[in-house]
């Protein structure tokens, strides 16, 4: 096993055990063993456990355009559609482990941004990261949205519904606050639609082809 395989063993097994068990009960023989390696790689690559949340951090940042954005840019071509599509990849994680566990970044957020200040700044990349994504699929469909809508704060918005409706959704065991969460944001991004259909129309810029893609929304994935 060369070092960059060590490595990566390392920062997938510390990122799936903090995701499982958290930071703080997840301890260092337990990654060594998850991972298969010995202490001496651990404290070459990671000399704390700290440093190691910060690696599993970066990690995350690597990896969220090809594990989670872009898997739904390849099944969803519509930008808009692709906010909910996304939403709903989270909605299958609730369902599948029975509403545990959540969003591994916003889980860290809760348990790590105060002990572990060091952390932060990587948790803070992570969700912005995740706007910015979220962001570039809006801005595809700029002409769609009334001309003051912030596109930026409206991602920002997404990353909130989503962040807490899986909070909601572990506390009361149900999927329920999720769904309901998401219809909300469903209700207003249609708002914010036909807002733009009335805007273009009061100007003379509307055409039959972007009142019938306006008015078509997809369902919920």
């Amino acid at each position: 096993m060369n070092k960059g395989e060590t490595r990566n063993k390392l920062l997938d097994a510390a990122a799936r055990l903090f995701h499982e068990q958290g930071f703080a009960a997840t301890g260092v023989a337990t990654i060594l063993r998850e991972a298969g390696v010995n202490s001496g790689s651990l404290y070459h690559f990671f000399p704390s456990k700290e440093d190691l949340l910060k690696g599993v951090l970066e990690r995350y940042t690597e990896l969220l355009h090809p594990i989670v954005l872009e898997p739904v840019e390849q099944v969803e071509t519509d930008p808009v559609e692709r906010v909910f599509a996304l939403l709903a990849v989270y909605r299958r994680g609730l369902e599948a482990t029975g509403c545990r566990r959540g969003c591994p970044i916003g889980n860290l957020a809760l348990e790590v941004s105060d002990s572990y200040p060091r952390a932060r700044p990587g948790i803070d990349r992570n969700f912005r990261n995740w706007t910015d994504g979220v962001t570039r699929w809006l801005a595809q469909a700029r002409e769609r949205f009334p001309a003051a809508t912030d596109l930026e704060t409206l991602a920002e918005f997404v990353l909130v519904v989503m962040e807490g409706g899986l909070m909601l959704a572990r506390a009361r065991d149900s999927l329920a606050p999720f769904d309901r969460a998401v219809a909300v944001l469903r209700g207003h991004f249609d708002r914010l639609l036909q807002g733009a259909v009335r805007e273009q129309q009061s100007s003379g810029t509307t055409n039959r082809d972007d009142v019938t893609d306006t008015n078509t929304g997809g369902s919920e994935s």
